[in-house]
């Protein structure tokens, strides 16, 4: 079944660094990549996306500590957090335009999100 799935979130001082990833599995080809936040009684905000063709676009508040990345045969995107501040504290979504075995078009899907907490 496809699917959507981050992992790498937690808990961090200022300063720190995470590493999230997001994996899409049963699935026969990935467009675009995306990272997204959403903090407590904000709304979802993009941080990072990537390309099939490795054209990146950052949040002004992420560029220079974030880094978005993908390794396509693996069909993972990755997000490396550095130099965390309290602001960036949020739920981390991860969303893909993904192709299924056997379709034409590409459908986009939500992961289920994984917290990242930075404390001061």
């Amino acid at each position: 079944q496809v699917q959507l799935v981050e992992s790498g979130g937690g808990l961090v001082q200022a300063g720190g660094s995470l590493r999230l990833s997001c994996a899409a599995s049963d699935i026969f080809s990935v467009n675009a990549m995306g990272w997204y936040r959403q903090a407590p009684g904000k709304q979802r905000e993009l941080v990072a996306i990537i390309t099939s063709g490795g054209s990146i676009n950052y949040a002004d508040s992420v560029k220079g500590r974030f880094t978005i990345s993908r390794d396509s045969a693996k069909k993972t995107a990755y997000l490396q957090m550095n130099s965390l501040k309290p602001e960036d504290t949020a739920v981390y979504y991860c969303n893909a335009d993904l192709k299924r075995w056997f379709t034409s078009a590409y459908v986009n899907y939500w992961g289920q999100g994984t917290q990242v907490t930075v404390s001061s």
